[in-house]
Parts: C-alpha cells; structure tokens; sequence
C-alpha cells in the first residue's frame, strides 16, 4: 500500500480520497478549507496544515483543484509542492483545466526532476464517491502507468490518451459533448410536453432510440423521470452551472486557439452564463431546462433569444 499526498479535499477529491483510504493507502490531505480537511478526516484522510506537510516522504502527489490558476499556485508556488515534494516523486493532477496551464505544469514538473501526468476525470460527484471514475492520462508513457495502478481504487474505466495535455483535451472535449446534448435534452423535453407527450413515454422512446445520451438517461431535466435528476430535488446540484460554465468555456478558449468554430458550444455556454446571471449558479446544471420552458426569473439583462 501506498502513502499518497492529496491537495484539494472538496465535492471530488473527498470522496476519492475516501476510496483510496477504504483500499488500503495512507492519504495526506491539505485544502485551504477547514470544513473540508475535517469532512476528509472523518473518511480516514490524515489532515495536513500545509502543502509541504502533505506532499512529505509520500510515493505519489495528487490535486484536485478548480482552476488553472490554482493548480498553478499549488505547483508551482514558492512553498508549492515542485519546491517542497522530493525530486522525482510522481505527480497526477486530476483537476480539469485549461492546455496552456497543463502544458505549462507538465513543462515545470520535467524541468524541476519530476514525473507528471494530466489525469482529469468524468463521472461527477456520485462517480467520486462509488469509485467509478473514468480517468483520461496524457503524459510519458511510464508515467501513465504508473499512475493508473494508483488511481485504480477510484476508477471504472482507466484510458492512457497520449502525450502531455491529452488527457485535459479528452475532458474538454466530453465535456463540451455533454453540455451539448444536455441542452438538446432539455429543448426536447419542453417541446414533447407541449405537443401532448407523457413525460415518461417520451424519455422511454428517447433512451432507447437515436436521441438517447448520458445526459437523458442520468441528468434528463424533468422531476419524476430519472431517480438521478436534479430536477426531483429543486435543481440541488450534482454538478453547478458555475462549473459547467467554467468547463464549457475551456472549450471554446481551447476552440478559438485552434481556429475551431464551436457555434452550438458557445451558444451552450450563453445558456450557463444566463443561469450564473440570474444568481443560479450554484444550481444544477440541468436548470437550462428552465430557459427553455421560461419558469426562470430573469432580469431583463440577462434574458436573451433562445434560438
């Protein structure tokens, strides 16, 4: 068993470190939140006060941050873990964030003696806490290996992606995908119910024909449908509009740098922004659903055409 360093104890990394704890391994946590460290010590993490503290004597360095920016700080801070881990420890961060901050981590972890792999995962909160994660590995190839016997304890599905950043593509890529066939979703759900369709005789023909998706099948954003629906608990969040705002959006900046025309991504994005606007950030994401069938109060400057 393993003594691992965690940094980054909130909606995912707690669980996943819970997971990692139940197999065996020794977790070191640190998150600047003190609600979170004690949650992680109730699952049997070993709270840290510092990234130093954390990352001390481990085999292997995971975070699990919000942003570029922040995994930035987390590395690559003067008291961050390239300047207080020991030169060749592995290093996996399975944040979700933007090519140019995973490039330049994977740049700075190689020139500082350590091995870096980008490791994001999909499987959302209820994924974290059953342990069934898909992660997406992009670096060198040994380095990749031997993250995926580490991450096994979290993970359903383990996919190699290639070269440094690959595995970040691979999210952003997915995640546009299904933020995408969310709103698609949702406009067809309004639509059937005002033509006449029984709600569940319409999901039963959608999830067995060719408008079937992840997103109708778990987040199908009508209550009394999908057992996991936000829509049956008031849009309480499985995953925030903030954060699929924040996702979809290193899509269309990952879009833009290579020339790429997202129409029906941005427009997507637009959508998330219009809940954000309208003090619903941290509701569920399949709360869209409420622009289409106009139940949100908006103001008038955040409302805007749907078509």
């Amino acid at each position: 068993m393993a003594v691992i360093g965690w940094i980054g104890l909130g909606n995912m990394g707690g669980p996943m470190t819970a997971n990692l704890v139940k197999a065996g391994h020794t977790v070191r946590g640190f998150d600047l939140s003190a609600a979170a460290l004690h949650a992680a010590a109730a699952r049997g993490v070993t709270p840290t006060s510092s990234i130093a503290d954390a990352v001390a004597g481990v085999d292997v360095v995971f975070t699990m941050l919000p942003k570029g920016d922040h995994a930035r700080a987390v590395y690559l801070g003067d008291t961050g873990v390239l300047a207080t881990a020991a030169p060749g420890t592995l290093l996996v961060d399975s944040s979700t964030i933007d090519i140019e901050s995973a490039q330049a981590l994977h740049d700075a972890a190689s020139t500082a003696g350590f091995r870096f792999v980008d490791a994001p995962v999909s499987g959302g909160m209820s994924g974290a806490e059953a342990g069934t994660l898909t992660f997406m590995i992009g670096g060198e190839p040994g380095a990749v290996a031997d993250a995926s016997v580490f991450v096994a304890a979290m993970s359903a599905n383990i996919i190699p992606t290639g070269g440094a950043t690959t595995g970040q593509a691979a999210k952003i890529c997915n995640n546009l995908m299904l933020f995408i066939n969310l709103a698609g979703a949702a406009e067809g759900a309004v639509l059937a119910d005002r033509l006449g369709l029984d709600k569940q005789v319409f999901w039963d023909i959608a999830s067995v024909s060719s408008g079937d998706s992840w997103a109708l099948r778990t987040w199908y954003p009508v209550a009394g449908v999908v057992p996991t629906s936000a829509a049956n608990n008031d849009f309480a969040p499985t995953f925030t509009a903030e954060l699929a705002n924040k996702d979809i959006g290193l899509a269309v900046a990952a879009a833009r740098a290579t020339d790429t025309p997202l129409e029906i991504g941005e427009h997507v994005q637009q959508l998330f922004q219009r809940l954000i606007d309208a003090d619903q950030g941290g509701k569920d994401c399949s709360m869209i659903v409420e622009l289409v069938d106009g139940t949100l109060n908006e103001t008038p400057e955040a409302a805007a055409p749907w078509a």
